[in-house]
């Protein structure tokens, strides 16, 4: 683990850091093996690395760019901050920032590609990650005074708490399996939208919707069934507290900035899932099957006192 204090590299949409103080005392002190199957730009699993709080890490995404920006990273550091120098030339020059946005990452090697890809969350609106159906990056520039492109010191920072991290590219199902008794695991997904035009689901080529978001409920169940410590963080809305109804539900509040207009920006709630909820007794059950006989001797014993 590294001795140097790493924070994410990217900036992200819907990043942790804000609701840290909430998310960390939910998981473990002390974990055999971390696991976050959404890894964004990673403000959880960072800060836990710093706090030394597991021994093993699975990280995971979906996004086959962010999973390989992780790796290199992780792998060769010294040639992405090179790359990264000539970038950071550039950082308010916006016919340079539509110029690396039009080029062909077939045509990149993968150092190539996460220096692109950090360039442009640098010098982008918001931080956005998102494409168009061709799977291609649209967001605007940014319009930022002194974008941050190149910082040497927490890449290498980073490079160091990622080096015996595995790092998949993956459905959350598949990694989530990993997690066991002992282990702790933090999911956040791509959350449900509170209007049609919040919907930040573009996130790459594969959708999100409410089937996605069913299943992760039934996944996240298995995995305290298991044994593992699980947290869960969405959007508050009718659609995750169906989802969420025979769960632990913690109301949190956080910022919203993604939209375009100051003033929309605010304070808005959140969910955190924090374990399952109580059980409820199932009359069907074999281990339940005394409830009801003692049920009824309760009953006779009220009506014989009653007469």
């Amino acid at each position: 683990m590294s001795d140097l204090l790493a924070t994410p590299f990217l900036k992200w949409a819907g990043g942790k850091t804000q609701l840290l103080a909430e998310i960390l005392p939910r998981l473990p002190e002390r974990m055999t093996t971390y696991v976050e199957p959404f890894i964004g730009g990673g403000a959880v699993f960072f800060s836990l690395a710093s706090q030394r709080r597991f021994d093993d890490a699975v990280i995971a995404d979906r996004n086959p760019v962010l999973v390989e920006a992780y790796q290199t990273v992780r792998d060769e550091v010294g040639a992405l901050i090179d790359a990264l120098e000539e970038h950071a030339r550039f950082g308010t020059d916006e016919e340079y920032f539509y110029a690396i946005r039009a080029k062909d990452v077939t045509r990149m090697d993968k150092v190539q590609r996460t220096a692109r890809l950090i360039y442009l969350n640098k010098t982008c609106f918001n931080g956005l990650y998102r494409v168009n159906r061709k799977g291609q990056f649209n967001v605007p520039f940014g319009r930022y005074a002194k974008p941050r492109i190149l910082d040497e010191h927490n890449l290498k920072a980073c490079a160091q708490v990622l080096k015996n991290v595995t790092i998949l590219e993956s459905d959350f199902e598949g990694v989530a399996r990993l997690a066991r008794r002992g282990d702790g695991i933090y999911f956040d997904p791509p959350y449900v939208p509170l209007s049609a035009t919040s919907s930040f689901t573009s996130y790459d080529k594969h959708p999100f919707g409410p089937k996605e978001h069913a299943r992760l409920v039934e996944v996240y169940k298995g995995c305290c069934e298991r044994g593992a410590v699980a947290v869960l963080s969405n959007s508050d809305c009718p659609i995750t507290r169906e989802l969420y109804a025979d769960l632990k539900v913690v109301t949190v509040e956080a910022t919203r900035a993604i939209n375009s207009k100051g003033a929309s920006r605010g304070r808005i709630n959140e969910v955190l899932v924090a374990g399952l909820g109580r059980p409820q007794p199932n009359l069907q059950q074999t281990w339940d099957s005394a409830v009801p006989a003692a049920t009824e001797r309760f009953l006779k014993g009220r009506r014989k006192a009653a007469s």
